[in-house]
């Protein structure tokens, strides 16, 4: 099943369809159904401190005859494919999602696997400008039939709040918020911009940044933000805006100044939202524009003012107010939680990790900008929660998972990119995370009434990430895939292998694949030795031994064929997807197709935790203040459960049935 929303290209005006069928039974289903989903939430962990008393209100959720228990994940174990398992009940057969990254299996290029830009329609050219008729927008490329489309065709109100994989929304709730896989203004998953006015700071780019700039002149900084490219050229040119800093000459402060907005700072603080608004088109004769301004919205950092100017932009987020970008359902319902809690990150993964992992950031400013992004989700909660009466409720929590990421490894002494100095001061951070979900599990407990099903949550569990395992590098050094200069540094498979010698190769955290002839574009593997093939490169995996721990690196490997359930999507993966031992995971850059020297190194890098490993090592969690009417044992079957909970039968809906 498609989603799609059609909007112009830059993303300046949407047109959703706002209407809802409700159709099945004659009945309607009745039941009251809170479901909170905390991303990242470990099992283990979570009962460890429950042990220690330190979760009185996840104790008393199941003190009563509910249920605590593992949850298990998806393979792999990867937030997007989890959530999509989750909200589907199929694996990624049925829904499509098999990693963050696919592949055009053609040109092998990478591609972000939840959503997809669409190009605009017929467009009409006067001079300079193009104006574009239709078209245009984002497609939904999770398939399948989200659990509560079956519950509003049988007449239950459903509310479903941040679920990842959900961008553009499904259209089939209620209400809906979209979360994880919603862009920011310039179409990426979050890309920050530094400023700074040392003369001898180089301008580059990051992954999820850039690093600019500033013109400093006897106080006076000025800078330029950049935009996405104008919709309405026909030759590409990006937007930009520019900005003032006037620097007091006694006192660590400055005014900041983007167009008609200014505020006074002091080194060390962060501004509210601030709009940001491009100009698209210039008035005509002095009238009004053909075509209206992009007004984005960002939040300003002021690192220092000595002995550099040094400033932190956030990335540009679409304002929820004006409905620029299709983010929820009714289109109005993201103004309406604006109204309530204030502008709030509508990009789906707002924790700035890339900053903090690109050096940017230091571990405590990350964590300033963690706690805001995680407040803003908060503040929301409670009046989603008292507006709440019956039918439905999912209401989503990213911040554990994200700050999980860069934090979980302060406890782990033995991580090669510890350092006490460093990250000593940070051990508690991940055990504050868990004591927030337990007073909102408190919170929500004395909230709700004792007929209604209280669900806790988590799409996988969290493990400290000691060693790296490049699968690119290791199918080259045992002939799988061939360079056409060995020498050359940085190779990669986009533009350096000899596809004329290669059978086998990496994209995505997990994945692997035959090139297969008739498949790929340059594809050698005659299908009818396709199978004996991968036999032979999963036995020699599940056989590698880590030299430096001396354990084994590999503990599962998944033939997709074989593996999962035959589903319509099957051909969309990998033909494998690697389990790596608990504390290893698949190398970052290898995900996109490089190729490193090494099979083998220790991550030194600030992500220093993670999940996409063997998915019995990284459970997930699953508490309920009372039993449900199905058993729950992974997270494939939490979606009929739910359902069972209104007496609803039926689900998951095969495809080609909705």
């Amino acid at each position: 099943m498609k989603h799609r929303s059609k909007i112009p290209a830059a993303l300046l005006s949407i047109c959703l369809s706002a209407g809802l069928a409700v159709t099945g039974a004659a009945q309607a289903a009745e039941g009251r159904v809170i479901v909170l989903g905390f991303d990242g939430m470990d099992y283990t962990f979570a009962r460890e401190m429950m042990a220690a008393g330190e979760m009185p209100n996840f104790e008393r959720l199941i003190e009563g005859g509910g249920l605590g228990q593992p949850l298990g994940t998806s393979v792999p174990p990867l937030s997007p494919v989890a959530w999509s398992t989750f909200t589907t009940g199929m694996d990624p057969s049925g829904h499509g999602i098999f990693d963050f990254i696919h592949r055009d299996p053609e040109t092998l290029f990478p591609y972000l696997s939840t959503s997809a830009p669409e190009e605009p329609g017929r467009t009409i050219t006067i001079g300079k400008y193009q104006f574009v008729l239709g078209g245009g927008g984002y497609e939904l490329l999770r398939q399948g039939t989200p659990f509560w489309e079956v519950l509003e065709e049988r007449g239950v109100e459903t509310t479903v709040i941040r679920m990842p994989a959900n961008f553009p929304p499904s259209g089939s709730a209620s209400r809906e918020l979209s979360g994880m896989g919603t862009p920011d203004v310039l179409g990426s998953y979050g890309t920050f911009t530094f400023y700074s006015s040392d003369i001898f700071l180089e301008e580059r780019t990051l992954a999820g940044g850039e690093v600019k700039p500033l013109d400093l002149w006897t106080g006076v900084a000025e800078g330029t933000l950049t935009g996405p490219d104008n919709p309405m050229l026909v030759k590409r040119s990006k937007l930009t805006r520019d900005f003032t800093l006037y620097v007091d000459d006694r006192e660590d402060v400055a005014k900041l100044v983007v167009g008609d907005t200014e505020r006074v700072l002091r080194a060390g603080e962060w501004t509210e939202w601030i709009d940001v608004e491009f100009e698209v088109m210039p008035p005509v004769f002095g009238l009004v524009p053909l075509a209206p301004n992009l007004t984005a919205m960002a939040r300003f950092y002021l690192r220092q003012v000595r002995p550099e100017v040094e400033l932190y932009v956030s990335p540009l987020n679409f304002d929820p107010e004006r409905g620029d970008l299709p983010i929820s359902f009714p289109e109005e319902f993201a103004a309406e939680l604006a109204e309530i809690s204030g502008r709030f990150y509508t990009q789906g993964m707002p924790e700035d990790t890339q900053a903090l992992k690109g050096k940017i950031l230091t571990p405590g400013e990350f964590l300033q900008q963690a706690k805001i992004a995680g407040l803003e989700v908060e503040a929301q909660y409670l009046p989603v929660l008292e507006r709440y009466t019956d039918g439905l409720l999912f209401y989503y929590f990213g911040n554990m998972d994200l700050v999980s990421h860069m934090m979980w490894h302060s406890m782990d002494g033995e991580h090669p990119a510890f350092e006490e100095e460093r990250w000593g001061p940070y051990r508690g951070v991940v055990r504050e995370l868990y004591l927030t979900a337990d007073r909102i599990v408190g919170q929500t407990l004395d909230a709700i009434d004792d007929d209604a099903t209280l669900i806790v949550m988590s799409d996988h569990g969290f493990a400290s990430w000691r060693r790296t395992f490049s699968v690119n590098a290791w199918l080259r050094d045992n002939g799988y895939l061939t360079l056409k200069n060995p020498d050359k540094k940085n190779p990669s498979i986009l533009t350096d292998v000899d596809w004329s010698r290669t059978r086998a190769y990496g994209i995505g955290l997990n994945g692997l694949y035959i090139n297969e002839r008739g498949r790929e574009g340059k594809g050698i593997v005659d299908p009818a030795k396709k199978e004996a093939l991968v036999e032979e490169i999963r036995q020699k995996l599940l056989a590698e031994v880590d030299p430096k721990t001396g354990e084994r690196a590999i503990t599962k490997v998944y033939v997709t064929a074989r593996d999962f359930d035959p589903g319509p999507y099957l051909a969309i993966g990998p033909d494998m997807v690697i389990g790596y031992a608990k504390g290893t995971r698949g190398e970052s850059d290898s995900a996109l197709g490089e190729i490193n020297p090494d099979v083998y190194t220790d991550n030194v890098d600030d992500w220093g935790a993670d999940h996409g490993m063997d998915h019995e090592t990284v459970p997930g969690i699953f508490f309920s203040n009372r039993p449900l009417r199905r058993e729950v044992t992974k997270l494939k079957d939490l979606a009929a459960a739910i359902l069972g909970e209104f007496e609803v039968d039926g689900f998951p809906v095969a495809a080609g049935m909705n």
